[in-house]
């Protein structure tokens, strides 16, 4: 069959459909099927392209993924970032097209660096290592990653034993191979059926309980974001926790969460409160929350501590960028001046904290956006039974945020074979088994107090053991059979 050329216009325009279907397959929305659809529109006649033109497709890949998957960044920016419309539409803007760039640089080098031998299997391979990159430069934004769409489809089972990234390649490979088959190229056929048919073989279970099941409470304050840091907000924040925090004297649960920041200020100052709380809890109950602590220095963390018989705390390691702290401050600073924007002054914690131990067993931490790194969490899981995420998605709003923050915390139960119980201030609070499915949740935007179970787990799955290097490797591997040779003249 000849050569596929789309005319440059509606080449774009494919591209940024693509990019708006992988939107798509995540939540709230969770279409997983148009996965290999998308990878199959980017693939569809790449090889026609120069370097250029495949970054120009890439890039506009890239303007439909995040202006419609992560367009809530408005939201943080204007209503609780305080700025006007027009300069949040701009940075909003800024942002989107920033991100856009990952994929356009992908699909430059891939264009520039391979030819059409084996391209099914080397753009796969290229894919994979474009949102590694994307995970890791500039502190990263493992946000959207393809392969997270997959959690509730046939491939899910792929995750305990190579993470989300092995669900990316595997959904990518689908959507080329796809694409060869609209070729006539019939024993494309066999691959994609051994993908999609495997993972009946694989383990069903990873990992088994280490013990009985914990009795949890996870505490949803919902205060208004906008008055949550006034001496008003803080003294209803107290209130709030506080009484929620009594309503559990009769029922005495294991461990009772907090989420992230629950109290407006420093533990220092919070430590009255705490204490009083600390006074009404229930013998053998342990209480976790979410804190900000300034220490001798003047450094600032974003922590997690803990009340009655709990040994350790938390400092959050992976800061959210321009939130929680400036990259490229250099550079950046006087222009986040210039804009009267507030600036971010948390400290990173130390790398290779131990888990915390409360209510009888070891517990992995991930604050917020840490949930969203595969191989962090897998670092804590090798350590601990169960996993906590505390957050505050106030900064959402009513947008999709929330949900896809959601999925991605319960694709790491399923890669870890853990339980991961998730605490936030206004939504979506919930508890998530081994397997990666909600036991149990709390609607958004109330006051609420959510009880359940959670199993503290032992054992280690593929994926736990190892993260994601062998994935990368392989993705490596895959791209060389289409490395373009050039020959001496």
């Amino acid at each position: 069959m000849p050569a596929f050329r789309l005319p440059t216009p509606l080449g774009c325009l494919l591209a940024a459909a693509a990019g708006v279907l992988t939107t798509l397959t995540a939540s709230p929305f969770e279409l997983w099927w148009l996965g290999p659809v998308a990878a199959g529109l980017i693939y569809l006649g790449i090889h026609t392209l120069t370097p250029a033109q495949a970054a120009l497709r890439g890039w506009c890949y890239g303007l439909g993924l995040f202006g419609s998957g992560a367009s809530w960044v408005y939201v943080s920016i204007h209503d609780y970032g305080y700025t006007g419309i027009p300069l949040a539409l701009f940075l909003t803007t800024l942002f989107v097209a920033g991100l856009a760039l990952f994929p356009a640089v992908t699909l430059w080098l891939y264009r520039r660096l391979t030819g059409p031998r084996l391209a099914w299997l080397s753009f796969a391979g290229a894919w994979v290592l474009g949102e590694w990159l994307r995970t890791w430069l500039f502190t990263g934004f493992p946000w959207l990653l393809l392969g997270t769409s997959q959690v509730d489809s046939p491939l899910a089972p792929w995750a305990p034993v190579g993470g989300v990234y092995l669900l990316s390649l595997i959904t990518v490979l689908t959507g080329t191979l796809g694409v060869e088959l609209l070729r006539r190229h019939w024993w494309a056929a066999l691959p994609v059926a051994v993908l999609w048919l495997a993972p009946m073989a694989l383990h069903a279970q990873w990992t088994s309980p280490a013990g009985e099941p914990l009795r949890v409470a996870l505490l949803q304050g919902n205060l208004d974001q906008a008055i949550k840091w006034t001496p008003a907000g803080q003294r209803e924040a107290a209130n709030r926790y506080s009484a929620l925090t009594r309503a559990h004297g009769d029922d005495a649960p294991d461990l009772i969460i907090w989420p992230e920041a629950a109290l407006p200020m420093f533990e220092r100052e919070a430590r009255p409160i705490l204490e009083r709380v600390q006074s009404n809890l229930a013998p053998g109950t342990a209480l976790l929350t979410g804190i900000l602590q300034r220490d001798d220095a003047g450094l600032y963390y974003n922590s997690v501590i803990g009340l009655g018989d709990v040994e350790g705390e938390y400092r959050k390691t992976r800061l959210v960028p321009f939130g929680e702290y400036l990259p490229l401050e250099s550079l950046l600073a006087d222009t986040i001046a210039f804009f009267n924007l507030p600036m971010p002054a948390m400290t990173p914690g130390p790398e290779g904290q131990a888990p915390l131990r409360a209510a009888g067993t070891t517990i992995g931490n991930a604050i917020c956006y840490e949930i969203i790194y595969p191989d962090r969490v897998a670092a804590q899981a090798r350590q601990a039974a169960l996993l906590l995420t505390v957050s505050n998605d106030t900064w959402f709003g009513r947008s999709i945020g929330p949900l896809q923050h959601l999925q991605m915390a319960r694709l790491r139960a399923l890669e870890n074979g853990r339980y991961v119980i998730r605490a936030t201030s206004n939504g979506v609070t919930a508890i998530i088994d081994a397997h990666g499915r909600i036991t149990t949740r709390a609607p958004q935007f109330e006051m609420t107090s959510l009880g359940g179970e959670a199993i503290p787990m032992q054992g280690l799955t593929p994926f736990t053991r190892t993260g994601s290097w062998p994935t990368w490797l392989l993705a490596a591997l895959m791209v060389l059979p289409g490395l373009r040779l050039r020959r001496k003249q």
